[in-house]
């Protein structure tokens, strides 16, 4: 075991009698949505995990120690200190960890703890990629290398619809990512069902979810899998309305001149404000609808 890793014992349990388990991000509790709604929502989607008969593992990295697996008061910490906990990714790990730092894991940063911990399902809202004007700001997540080289499968709401989907399919593509659609041909936009893209497969079940990652593992091929399972219809927002506050929040962000991490959680923020509050529920009932698949998925896997 890595000597800078924690796995909380319930965690650890599961693991070792070869049981599901679903790793969650914590970025969104302290950057993705206000307190003490974070707190509500990640402990609820830590108990859909349990109800669907997988063990939760939320990831962060706490006083300096990488957790897979948060207690209810380490996810209250988090929730509470919002904004002043740092975002952390893939470069972040070796300043926060020496430093003794407390750090809220990105796709990526959960991605590489739950590898570390043997965690190979991982349910999050949506996936970073190639931000709009990337042509010249470079401005590439690193949720999308991660998926190129760690071996978890990844189950989100597609990529988050602030981005350039077009130009995040061809990454992933180029990376030799599949991207799947769970029930669907088409790439989900978070916010809403459908954005126009094709996926590489369509996957109708659990079962075969866990057969093809499985075969993927024992092939010996590197990276992950992407899952993209549509928010469920009466949550999905209407795409003319979810874009023009996209195009509204991108303008505020270029005129602020904000950029790098500080990006995804400024245009989720001010989403949020124009649709009255109505992006943060559908946000909220898109990750339980992921964190039931993974669950499935993580017992087929398992079994």
């Amino acid at each position: 075991m890595n000597k800078y890793l924690d796995i909380a014992p319930e965690v650890l349990s599961a693991l070792a009698a070869g049981g599901p388990v679903v790793a969650l991000e914590s970025t969104i509790i302290s950057h993705g949505m206000p307190y003490p709604q974070n707190v509500e929502t990640a402990l609820k989607v830590e108990q859909t995990i349990r109800d669907a008969g997988a063990v939760p593992a939320t990831i962060a990295v706490i006083g300096g120690r990488l957790k897979a697996g948060l207690s209810r008061d380490e996810i209250e910490h988090l929730g509470k200190s919002g904004r002043a906990v740092a975002k952390a990714s893939r470069r972040d790990l070796p300043v926060l960890v020496a430093r003794g730092a407390d750090g809220a894991t990105t796709v990526t940063t959960t991605m590489i703890i739950a590898a570390m911990a043997g965690i190979k399902v991982f349910a999050t809202g949506g996936i970073g990629g190639v931000h709009r004007g990337a042509e010249t700001t470079m401005d590439i997540s690193a949720d999308l290398e991660e998926l190129a080289q760690t071996p978890v499968m990844v189950i989100c709401a597609g990529a988050k619809s602030i981005l350039d989907l077009g130009l995040t399919l061809e990454y992933l593509e180029t990376k030799g990512v599949p991207v799947i659609g769970y029930g669907t041909e088409e790439l989900p936009a978070f916010y809403t069902r459908r954005s126009g893209f094709r996926v590489d497969y369509r996957i109708d079940t659990p079962e075969e979810l866990a057969a093809a990652f499985r075969a993927k593992m024992e092939m010996g091929l590197r990276g992950g899998m992407l899952v993209t399972n549509p928010i469920p219809e009466e949550y999905s927002m209407d795409p003319d309305r979810i874009n023009a506050a996209i195009d509204q929040a991108i303008a505020e962000a270029a005129e602020k001149g904000i950029h790098g991490k500080e990006t995804t959680p400024f245009l989720l923020a001010r989403i949020k404000d124009i649709t009255g509050g109505d992006s943060l529920a559908s946000n909220i009932q898109l990750v339980l609808n992921n964190a039931r698949l993974a669950a499935a998925t993580a017992r087929c896997l398992a079994g």
